[in-house]
């Protein structure tokens, strides 16, 4: 078994580089998404090999069952065909703290790297955390950035978390060095993400002007995504299994947001309506492994979401439905 988490990178033994997702994994893979793979007309290069990134997920799953279907495996505790390593084809694991210690020791640093590690030593001043507490993830992390690339910091814990969240809040406010996005920088982000995650752009600016784990840094884009630690999770591969049993449309309102800042993100919610498509009871909770649909709404809101239903069946035999978001265009969650 690999211990491998959300933020972590891992490569193959055909060069193939992938993002790890979520934190429960079977013992003889890991679940993770095709991200760079080598091209001779790439525009990113390390060590004298080029690589293109691969952004949507149709286009990850594409490559792969094209080019090696190996790599696509059916699940029988997540119910469905996933992208999944197995841990004999993993040459490297690439971790987010060891990056940022390697950085550190590193005699000279190109501008990415080096605005990168001032964000991380910024955040890690301004919350009081360890080092271990916190990482580099992303392009950085595989050393395929570019001039452009943005920040993706990863940060452990919901002790750590909190903190620095809270440093982000109050960071934004003295508006030196880390900005929140203004309207123009949110329609940009609008434009990429509206490619696979469709909603109305008002909503949009909206629901993420208010997320302080966005923005720029020196004027450099960043990503926060706060992860649980590995005592917090409180769920091993098998303790649950997970049926697809729909799709739906649903106005809910949200009892708790504790893990809505986490990747992957959980609303618990209540006073569930089925607006449109499959009617499942109880549904107890809204969750998403992709990074977008964090902090996406606060307890006591009222929300309209719309995603994969899935059947949740506990060891014991108890049963309820989640409603999935992230795997459709048409997937989205919005305050009403």
């Amino acid at each position: 078994m690999m211990k491998a988490r959300e933020g972590d990178f891992i490569e193959t033994l055909e060069g193939l580089i992938f993002d790890v997702k979520g934190l429960v994994h079977p013992r003889e893979r890991v679940v993770a998404y095709l991200r760079y793979l080598e091209d001779p007309s790439g525009d990113r290069v390390r060590a004298g090999k080029r690589y293109v990134k691969v952004y949507s997920l149709e286009r990850r799953e594409a490559i792969l069952r094209e080019r090696y279907p190996h790599y696509i495996y059916y699940d029988r505790v997540f119910g469905d065909y996933m992208q999944g390593v197995p841990v004999s084809h993993v040459s490297r694991l690439y971790r987010p703290t060891e990056k940022v210690t390697e950085l550190l020791k590193k005699p000279s640093l190109d501008r990415v790297e080096s605005q990168a590690v001032r964000f991380v030593e910024t955040l890690r001043g301004s919350s009081n955390i360890q080092p271990q507490g916190i990482g580099l993830s992303g392009s950085i992390l595989v050393g395929l950035h570019r001039e452009d690339s943005d920040i993706d910091v990863i940060v452990y814990g919901r002790e750590n978390s909190s903190a620095v969240y809270n440093a982000l809040k109050a960071l934004m406010k003295e508006g030196s060095e880390v900005s929140p996005y203004n309207v123009e920088d949110l329609k940009r982000l609008y434009r990429f993400r509206s490619k696979d995650t469709w909603m109305p752009l008002e909503e949009f600016i909206r629901t993420e002007r208010r997320k302080p784990m966005q923005g720029k840094f020196l004027g450099r884009d960043f990503f926060v995504r706060f992860v649980l630690d590995w005592n917090e999770v409180g769920e091993e591969y098998g303790d649950r299994t997970y049926v697809p049993a729909g799709y739906a449309k649903v106005k809910a309102k949200v009892v708790d947001d504790s893990d809505a800042i986490f990747t992957p993100c959980r609303y618990l919610i209540d006073e569930v309506k089925v607006l449109e498509g499959t009617r499942a009871s109880p549904l107890r909770e809204i969750v998403s492994f992709r990074g977008r649909f964090c902090d996406q709404a606060r307890r006591g809101e009222v929300v309209a979401a719309q995603g994969k239903v899935e059947k949740v069946v506990e060891k014991d035999g108890t049963e309820f439905f989640r409603l999935v978001l992230g795997a459709k265009r048409s997937d989205f969650m919005i305050k009403v």
